[in-house]
């Protein structure tokens, strides 16, 4: 992502504040692009009007479109000095009218505000956001209810050591996204990739195994592949972070010691069976961050709504 055309900002008809919306402007602003303002609503008492004819149910059903229009032009209103367009849809499947929105007219980023536990202050993901993370084409930033400070920080998690193609691009397209949005933000960038810890059974069942030495190669190969992902983007050895551990307990943690605004992440976008049996290391990591999350797909990726 070197450039933003048209953002897509969810709109949530049951806050007050639209964070979404805040954070669109705020990039529009700094990069030129075109905002559409989007709305999914649906009654579902509109299938239970069996007595009604079915003109009768359509006129219920653009009276309640036109109301929900006229409540975006209120709302869109108060940004006096930035277009945005408006949309709303007629869908039961929120997340399906946005991807089908964003598929058809080509967005280049969706922003989704996220909800947040009252009490514990932490973000919630909704069915909503797992189905966008999943399946969404076009990149996906969901965002909290603060602002991004000056000289503020973005935690990019990469996967550094792997052989796998799809995944090597995946951390250019990962550091390239991050460092755009550090260079718009004026934030200040990190990388972090996390390596296994020395497997248990083994040093068990092999007496002459050397936990010690097998933990210290791996390290740093792994240090070596993130040194080197690194130069190729220019980026300091001091500003990457290498741990040991799991993905989804070190990158939270890293975020959190950095008091990171954003992690960027790359997501394989795993559906149905796969997901359940392999399972999606990304998604792990997302649910259990605490700040706003900008979720890649590979280049190429097609989402199963495509026609």
């Amino acid at each position: 992502m070197d450039q933003i055309k048209h953002i897509l900002a969810v709109v949530d008809p049951t806050k007050e504040q639209q964070h979404s919306l805040q954070r669109a402007v705020s990039l529009a602003q700094k990069t030129g692009a075109k905002i559409t303002a989007f709305l999914s609503i649906y009654d579902f008492s509109y299938e239970m009007t069996t007595m009604l004819s079915k003109e009768e149910r359509d006129a219920m059903r653009d009276a309640v479109i036109k109301d929900r229009e006229a409540w975006l032009d209120e709302l869109t209103a108060t940004f006096v000095d930035i277009e945005i367009n408006k949309q709303v849809v007629w869908h039961n499947r929120p997340f399906e009218a946005i991807i089908k929105t964003v598929i058809h007219s080509d967005f280049d980023l969706v922003v989704k505000s996220t909800h947040q536990h009252d009490t514990l202050k932490s973000v919630i993901f909704t069915p909503t956001d797992w189905h966008l993370i999943r399946k969404c084409p076009a990149p996906v930033l969901l965002v909290k209810d603060h602002a991004w400070p000056e000289q503020g920080h973005v935690l990019a998690a990469v996967n550094a050591a792997s052989d796998n193609e799809q995944h090597q691009a995946l951390n250019d397209r990962i550091i390239t996204d991050a460092k755009f949005i550090c260079n718009i933000a004026d934030a200040n960038l990190s990388i972090v990739n996390t390596y296994p810890a020395t497997p248990v059974n083994i040093a068990i069942e092999i007496p002459e195994f050397n936990p010690s030495q097998y933990n210290e190669a791996v390290k740093k190969h792994h240090e070596d592949e993130t040194y080197a992902l690194a130069e190729k983007f220019s980026l300091e050895r001091g500003q990457c972070v290498i741990k040991e551990g799991l993905p989804e307990d070190v990158i939270p943690y890293v975020a959190k010691e950095f008091k990171s605004e954003l992690v960027v992440i790359g997501t394989v976008g795993r559906t149905g069976l796969s997901a359940a049996l392999v399972g999606n290391t990304a998604e792990h990591v997302i649910d259990s961050l605490d700040c706003d999350v900008l979720a890649l797909k590979p280049d190429g990726y097609k989402s199963p709504l495509e026609d």
